[in-house]
């Protein structure tokens, strides 16, 4: 049975009829007008129903606008796909309507040599090749399927209604077509790869953001494992569901320092002859408080910090924050060389070249005795980077500050390295101090390093010193320094940043 037309809508209801928002007129001529409508009664001067007028509005420009508009909002201007945002919610859609009896995948896709190009030939050339490529991409999958353009070179697909299997040989169907893809610019021909993370979707796996996160680092782990690769995460993937949560952390730790949420905390350093004397020498140690005022050791997120490459943030951060609390007079005021602090610093900043600028300007401008302080870098550190570390050490040295190698004895060739280290400290790996009192090896241990740093003229501190019985050994042995719960919690710096920089008038500077 026909619609009714408006017109007889309106005449039979005896009410204004508005056409929905999407009507169209089609002409004689066969093309297609948008319209807006309405249509309502005539009445005579009785008030009866004697026809109906019916008013259209032509809206095509502003209809094609509107679409124009959408389209933008949706879709990737460069190579027309969507865009990520639309990609989110085709995903959230998707998941809205999941049932047990039916499976999806999700692919993650990040070109290999996309940079490479980029900076070698220029941003056009890189915008030609991402849109060759959304083409090829184009090709692999189904009309039916998703395909976006997430940002910069990385694409995502939502393969529909499909077994994993299926997205699998899917994502082995876009590598390989993408590896044998050539791209020529001008005179030079270029090859690329891509790294694809597979995340099945299913009934158990129903959180957009979640998937989406665990696709991005099954493709972080294909191009960890090589490059140019497949690889399908699974929930017993302990390296993938590791790597999830130092991800994480990085969120975290890129929030904590534009907001300023790192802590000093400080150790002491006591003199193992003298402990009853005032302490002199501290640890400068780092926490992280979160919004809610928890405290958050760095157990937690050093590993992160040190995998994506944010330990020499973090080291800055100590710095600068070590000497403005220096400054500031946090610590008790002694006589000229009787006070130290001891700052770690991690392999990344031993490789950074601009540190020892850093150093020098922000101690300058805090008007820092250089004397007062001493560097600690671990021993591993060291000896994986033993030209560095050694001229790093000198260069620091001229200044007038001291160095300390940390966790000695942990390595297999401690004795070998130790005498090509201007080090003044040796701080003696905890695991042989804390069970000295009761393990003859721990103690040999502890004497024959002890002995080899004083032949070399290397003062010893001993780690994790937990009872007296402990101290009562290294006294007798002849430790120099000693560091433990037994002596002294490390307790946080109390300083004000906001009245340093006042006081001061130096500003923080970005990490």
């Amino acid at each position: 049975m026909p619609m009714p037309t408006p017109v007889h809508a309106c005449l039979s209801s005896n009410t204004t009829i508005i056409l929905a928002e999407n009507a169209a007129l089609s002409l004689r001529n066969g093309k297609t007008v948008a319209i807006e409508a309405s249509v309502a009664p005539m009445r005579n001067h009785h008030g009866e129903v004697i026809g109906a007028v019916m008013v259209c509005l032509d809206v095509s420009h502003a209809r094609r606008l509107a679409l124009q508009l959408s389209h933008q909002a949706s879709h990737d201007a460069l190579t027309t796909l969507y865009n990520r945002s639309a990609f989110e919610n085709q995903l959230k859609h998707l998941l809205g309507e999941m049932t047990d009896t039916v499976s999806h995948a999700l692919l993650y896709v990040d070109l290999d040599q996309f940079k490479i190009v980029n900076d070698t030939c220029g941003h056009t050339a890189g915008d030609e090749l991402l849109r060759q490529l959304a083409q090829i991409l184009q090709e692999c999958v189904r009309r039916s399927d998703i395909l976006a353009r997430l940002g910069g070179d990385e694409f995502g697909i939502l393969l529909m209604n499909c077994d994993l299997p299926y997205a699998l040989d899917v994502a082995e169907k876009i590598r390989c077509a993408v590896k044998e893809f050539r791209f020529a610019w001008l005179e030079s021909v270029f090859e690329i790869g891509a790294s694809i993370g597979v995340v099945e979707i299913n009934a158990d796996n129903a959180n957009p953001a979640s998937i989406m996160s665990l696709a991005d680092l099954a493709c972080y782990a294909a191009k960890d494992g090589g490059r140019n690769r497949v690889h399908l995460y699974e929930k017993t993937d302990d390296g993938l569901l590791q790597r999830h949560g130092e991800m994480h952390w990085t969120t975290i730790i890129t929030q904590a320092l534009e907001l300023n949420h790192f802590i000093l905390f400080c150790q002491p350093i006591c003199h193992v002859a003298h402990v009853a004397t005032a302490v002199s020498h501290w640890e400068i140690l780092v926490r992280m408080k979160t919004g809610d005022g928890q405290i958050i050791l760095p157990g937690q997120f050093i590993a992160a910090a040190e995998r994506y490459n944010k330990m020499h943030s973090i080291d800055r951060w100590v710095i600068y924050n070590t000497f403005a609390a220096i400054a500031q007079g946090c610590f008790p005021v002694m006589p000229h060389g009787q006070r130290s602090f001891a700052i770690n610093l991690s392999g990344a900043t031993l490789g950074d070249a601009t540190i020892l600028q850093f150093i020098q300007e922000v101690g300058n401008q805090f008007s820092i005795d250089y004397h007062e302080i001493c560097f600690e870098i671990t021993e591993t550190v060291a000896i994986v980077n033993l030209s560095k570390a050694t001229a790093f050490i000198k260069a620091l040295k001229m200044l007038g500050c001291r160095f300390s190698l940390d966790d000695f004895g942990s390595g297999l060739s401690s004795f070998g390295y130790l005498k090509n280290l201007p080090v003044d400290f040796i701080k003696i790996d905890g695991g042989f101090v804390k069970d000295m009192v009761s393990d003859p090896i721990d103690c040999a241990m502890v004497e024959a390093i002890n002995q080899i740093g004083h032949v070399m003229h290397i003062q010893t501190i001993a780690e994790w010193v937990e009872n007296e019985a402990t101290l009562v050994l290294l006294r007798r042995v002849g430790v120099d320094f000693a560091q433990g719960y037994h002596l002294g919690k490390p307790s946080p710096v109390v300083l004000d940043s906001e009245v340093a920089i006042k006081q001061f008038g130096i500003p923080m500077p970005g990490f």
